[in-house]
């Protein structure tokens, strides 16, 4: 009996074989099941974050900020509209220009070329006459472009569409006129 005791602990002692590889094939389940969460995750980032920094959510609030910032400063009388609707101007007055003046002395046209919607500002001297002094783009990837003006408010419907990555975005935006 004592004999068969010492065989039976000689045996016991240690993993067998399939208790081994049960335990490594439980353990592999569970690290590819963590990589998997982990790689899904990664690219769910990657995704939300070129989505939140593409060019068309950075160049559409480039856009209304630049839109707003003018149509915020111009007078009511120097509105000018594109029958079609697709370029407005805008007349203002200087930060330099005396309080006094009762013209505008500068003037911004938003307008749609090449897929590009540029900005022309430049001055008016007395008889209205316009001297360009600038043009810039403010986004690309440009699909559609519509202005709108109201006694009070210019409005911009703009459609951007990065063909690259799929994304579209409309932007709607509307600044209320400043000067009398």
């Amino acid at each position: 009996m004592n004999n068969e005791l010492r065989t039976m602990n000689k045996f016991r002692r240690g993993l067998t074989l399939t208790e081994l590889m049960v335990t490594t094939v439980i353990g592999l389940i569970v690290i590819l099941a963590v990589g998997i969460a982990l790689a899904g995750s990664i690219q769910g980032w990657h995704t939300t974050y070129g989505r939140v920094y593409s060019s068309v959510n950075t160049d559409s609030y480039a856009v209304k900020r630049a839109f707003d910032a003018v149509i915020r400063k111009s007078c009511r009388q120097g509105v000018s509209l594109d029958p079609a609707g697709k370029w407005v101007e805008v007349c203002y007055y200087s930060p330099s220009a005396p309080s006094t003046s009762n013209r505008p002395d500068r003037y911004t046209r938003f307008y749609l070329e090449d897929r590009e919607l540029k900005l022309k500002h430049g001055s008016l001297d007395a008889s209205g006459n316009k001297t360009e002094s600038g043009t810039a783009i403010l986004c690309s990837n440009v699909d559609n472009c519509n202005f709108k003006v109201d006694v009070n408010s210019v409005q911009m419907l703009l459609t951007l569409n990065d063909d690259k990555l799929g994304q579209t975005a409309t932007i709607v935006t509307s600044a209320v006129l400043h000067n009398p």
